[in-house]
């Protein structure tokens, strides 16, 4: 009888999680070909308005907060609309602490839908959305069958689900993106994301250890959602900071109306043709140059790229 190890278990583990990432990428971008125009711009600036909306209604009237909570019960009961009012609710009821959460994550916020692109960020927010809901039902269910019906503890399952997994899922997002970037922790020590996400990941495993069943199940969610976006795109380049402008300023060029000679729409920069010289031409941009050039199908892969500094 052939033996199997525990390393040939997580080799074969990984290599799956590694196969389902990269059918997630396929999927993602035939995804983003068809719907890329329907995605949110800004999208973590309306997730931190709903932060504040939440924190106001609770300093008007505490009590508003039960009403907002992701309550599987009550929502089979007829309060459909906190399937989007708990998103609504505050993280902290700190002011001081809520303002400068907000000023943090519209940082990493912004920084990964300039990284990934407006289409992708909205998928990573609103896919751990999802899966937060989807966990809180599962929970709902299984309770449910153990417990042959419906227990105190069942209706407090919402005290457990909020935004807060899901600005983690943001965070270890920006880490993953961003291992070396230096941050001030407290605005006055300097720590790189890689070692904040380690302190970070050993209080998220204390958590889970400590909490109840609805808490565990709401990191593992959130998790999940990490976990889908880091093995799909584990081996795309990381980004600098200035390898971001370079592409945001190219896709700002590529915006622009061009035109040539004759209402020529493209021209190669090194022969000079363009599509009107020869209509079976083909033009493509280079990436690896920076700036705006085009080049004809004969010098797209002979070309020297241009470096502007």
């Amino acid at each position: 009888m052939t033996k199997i190890s525990l390393t040939d278990i997580l080799k074969n583990v990984m290599s799956f999680l590694e196969r389902s990432g990269t059918e997630y990428m396929n999927w993602l971008n035939k995804l983003e070909r068809k719907f890329g125009n329907w995605a949110i711009p800004n999208l973590i600036v309306w997730l931190i308005g709903a932060y504040t909306i939440g924190f106001v209604l609770y300093r008007v009237n505490p009590s508003i907060i039960g009403l907002l909570m992701l309550s599987p019960y009550h929502i089979l009961h007829g309060q459909i609309w906190r399937l989007i009012t708990w998103v609504f609710m505050p993280t902290d009821t700190n002011l001081v602490y809520l303002l400068i959460m907000a000023l943090f994550y519209y940082q990493l916020g912004t920084t990964l839908e300039r990284t990934w692109g407006t289409f992708r960020f909205n998928v990573y927010i609103f896919g751990g959305m999802l899966f937060t809901v989807i966990g809180a039902f599962l929970l709902y269910g299984i309770m449910y069958l153990l417990n042959g019906g419906v227990t105190t503890e069942m209706l407090l399952i919402g005290t457990s689900f909020s935004t807060s997994y899901i600005n983690m899922s943001i965070f270890l997002a920006f880490a993953c993106m961003y291992p070396d970037m230096q941050v001030l922790l407290m605005f006055i020590i300097p720590i790189k994301m890689k070692w904040m996400a380690a302190v970070y990941g050993v209080l998220i495993a204390l958590s889970f250890f400590e909490t109840g069943w609805a808490g565990r199940m709401a990191i593992f969610m959130s998790l999940l959602n990490f976990i889908i976006f880091f093995f799909s795109t584990r081996n795309l380049k990381r980004y600098t900071p200035h390898e971001v402008h370079r592409r945001q300023k190219f896709k700002a060029d590529m915006r622009r109306p061009q035109g040539y000679a004759g209402g020529a729409k493209h021209k190669c920069a090194v022969c000079g043709r363009t599509e009107l010289d020869d209509p079976t031409l083909e033009f493509r941009f280079c990436s690896k140059c920076e700036g705006n050039y085009e080049y004809c199908q004969d010098h797209l892969f002979t070309h020297q790229h241009i470096r502007l500094s």
